[in-house]
């Protein structure tokens, strides 16, 4: 999440000319916005050709479904109740879906490497030992919730909350969301069954697949609207230039 400061704190840290994210962030960064995007919108097209999710190996109209949505499917054998057909575009966005996750697996590969060798992790994810309490961690989310300004520091460095929502991110749902899409591979599976039989199956992968990726979702909404708190030009500057300019308008 970013960082929920109002935005006379994020103006007095930008004042300072400190770089606050790396040219290899910034790149990683944006790489990573434009291939979720791709994968949003190819996703919910996925889903629309069947929206509905099960458990375990198989699964097909004539399976009870886990849970399901409704609405119209793009696939005229998909029962929804409705009296016709979404226009089918699965094709693309399949092929769409798959070349943008093997960039953002190649980009994620790229920050993590980067971050271990250059320290970014150590110096501006990992909690420090005198932050690391559940006190701290309680009232960083009490802040959030409150809209506190956060102190003019933490307008150039990540707060409690924020490092382990970024350590979750990175290290959790990512790996998992890149897991359970390679477990809905039959090539893959083929290659490696313990890929998909961790999960209980291929359908169990899928419905894994996209709760995870919602999850994500959140995660992002949530992520823009604590930067528009912040102040939206200083942060977006900052991602693109390094750091904002003692100018940008908040």
């Amino acid at each position: 999440m970013a960082d929920a400061v109002l935005g006379v704190a994020a103006h007095a840290a930008s004042r300072t000319g400190t770089v606050r994210h790396s040219a290899i962030v910034r790149v990683t960064h944006w790489i990573t916005t434009a291939c979720f995007l791709a994968l949003l919108v190819s996703g919910m097209e996925i889903v629309i050709s069947h929206p509905r999710f099960y458990w375990g190996e198989n699964g097909n109209v004539l399976t009870p479904a886990l849970f399901s949505f409704p609405i119209p499917s793009s696939r005229a054998t998909v029962p929804t109740g409705y009296g016709y057909v979404l226009p089918d575009q699965n094709g693309w966005s399949r092929y769409l879906h798959f070349e943008a996750a093997w960039v953002l697996v190649f980009t994620g590969a790229v920050y993590v490497i980067a971050g271990l060798f250059s320290g970014h992790f150590r110096k501006n994810l990992l909690p420090d030992a005198r932050g690391g309490s559940w006190r701290a961690f309680s009232s960083a989310l009490a802040g959030h919730l409150r809209w506190t300004a956060a102190v003019v520091a933490d307008a150039s460095s990540y707060n409690l909350l924020q490092r382990l929502a970024y350590l979750v991110v990175v290290f959790v749902l990512f790996p998992l969301v890149v897991w359970t899409g390679l477990a809905m591979s039959p090539a893959f599976v083929s290659a490696i069954p313990s890929t998909v039989t961790v999960f209980g199956g291929r359908q169990s992968a899928r419905t894994l697949h996209f709760l995870l990726s919602v999850s994500l979702v959140v995660f992002v909404l949530v992520h823009v609207a604590m930067i528009w708190r912040a102040g939206f030009g200083s942060r977006v500057t900052a991602m693109i230039k390094g750091a904002a300019s003692a100018r940008e308008p908040e």
